[in-house]
């Protein structure tokens, strides 16, 4: 069966076709629902709430782009919404001073599993705004619009993830040192 013709099953409330598509892009949303999320319980259930989502407004997608593309789509913003509803968003204001470069002066590389758990126990609108800007490519004014914020404070929200993360990983490597 052609993804047009489960699509179309979909539209037509088909619960078979409903699960064959589930199952063909649990494993791709859970990803992008685990990055925006805060550890993998609140994960599965944005991947639930976007999935719920996703067959309430399938009969809005008209084959024009990519269904992976638009599903992805609707999986972000679900997420987003639960944490603007949350009050995550708040506006801080914004200091250019600590609108900071950050890197990592050592080459040392860390698994996925450990920057996935330091980007997940940043405050909410500092994850966010890391991964919609580092690991998703948006710019500033886009992240703001998404986010009903300013864009100041967008960069006031990645300059401030940068600085946390990056004071976790050097935590990290001077427990390292302290235990050798």
């Amino acid at each position: 069966m052609s993804l047009e013709e489960l699509i179309a099953q979909c539209k037509a409330q088909d619960r078979k076709a409903q699960e064959k598509l589930y199952k063909l892009f649990s494993r791709k949303l859970y990803s992008i629902c685990l990055k925006y999320s805060r550890n993998a319980t609140e994960a599965e259930d944005n991947l639930h709430d976007s999935f719920m989502t996703i067959f309430e407004k399938i009969n809005g997608y008209s084959f024009k782009g990519s269904f992976e593309g638009w599903i992805k789509r609707i999986t972000v913003n679900t997420v987003l919404q639960k944490y603007r509803k949350q009050g995550a968003f708040d506006d801080l204001p914004y200091n250019l001073e600590e609108d900071i470069n950050v890197s990592t002066e050592d080459q040392q590389e860390y698994s996925l599993e450990y920057l996935l758990g330091i980007i997940q126990s940043l405050p909410d609108r500092y994850r966010l705004t890391f991964n919609l800007y580092v690991l998703d490519g948006y710019s500033h004014k886009e992240i703001a619009a998404m986010l009903d914020i300013s864009e100041g404070t967008s960069k006031s929200n990645l300059a401030r993830a940068k600085m946390a993360l990056r004071n976790k990983i050097e935590g990290k490597e001077n427990n390292r040192v302290h235990t050798i």
